[in-house]
């Protein structure tokens, strides 16, 4: 086990410049029991990590590498995308269409059709504000009514990604003289009003696959077949990973 941990420990690089301060677990029990069983939920709280350093730093998240020690002595090396998080909304009109773009994803080599969307790489901007904000941009729409509709990280194996999916509703159209200026991939977005039946069987035939359409649809049609009891408040409490910067 000392060769394992003295290995690992290399591996984790020595480069004083890049380290990152030990951090400490926080754990915390899980909310209740249901019927004598432990409550179906997530249980948040890290395990002890050793050593910490930022092997890659990009424009809009960097790669972590940290020695994570996970009990009875067993030392791993986890690298993970370091990400700031995002944002998207499923803006739904009165005749029960949502609206969606299709923007070109380079990684994918596809454009994806998804809601509008954006990260939260503005240090301390509250989510509800970055998803009106991106309302606005993509989708030259305001919503008077807001709740949150689904939270997930993205690919929690190896991303500290957590997106927010906004349902927003009760829309208006924002005026032409103060509508943004598009760039870059968003500069040739395709946006259009989609109904939910029609959301659901691109999925079930396998012509979309955008994860925020595909969790954001599923919860959408679940929360309109429950006459939306199943939302909850714009501000309600959200496990957000810590953000880009804040490990």
């Amino acid at each position: 086990m000392a060769k394992k941990k003295a290995a690992e420990t290399a591996a984790g690089g020595d480069d004083a410049a890049q380290d990152e301060p030990i951090v400490e677990p926080q754990g915390e029990e899980a909310s209740g029991t249901i019927e004598g069983a432990i409550a179906f939920a997530d249980v948040p709280g890290g395990r002890r990590v050793l050593h910490s350093r930022r092997s890659f730093t990009g424009k809009v998240w960097d790669v972590t590498t940290d020695l994570v020690e996970l009990g009875e002595g067993t030392v791993v090396t986890r690298d993970y995308m370091h990400h700031p998080g995002a944002v998207a909304i499923f803006a739904l009109n009165d005749n029960g269409q949502v609206y969606l773009v299709r923007q070109y994803r380079h990684p994918v080599r596809t454009e994806t059709w998804e809601p509008p969307a954006g990260l939260l790489d503005v240090r301390g901007e509250d989510p509800l504000e970055a998803a009106k904000r991106e309302l606005h941009e993509e989708a030259d729409l305001t919503a008077a009514t807001w709740d949150v509709l689904i939270d997930f990280f993205s690919s929690p194996g190896g991303s500290s990604e957590g997106i927010r999916i906004y349902l927003a509703r009760d829309l208006a159209p924002v005026p032409e003289d103060e509508r943004h200026d598009r760039t870059d991939e968003e500069r040739d977005m395709i946006g259009s009003w989609v109904d939910v039946p029609s959301i659901l069987a691109a999925i079930e035939r396998g012509a979309v696959a955008g994860p925020t359409l595909l969790l954001g649809a599923f919860a959408l049609d679940a929360a309109m077949k429950a006459d939306f009891a199943t939302l909850r408040p714009a501000d309600a409490p959200w496990r957000r990973p810590p953000a880009r910067g804040e490990h």
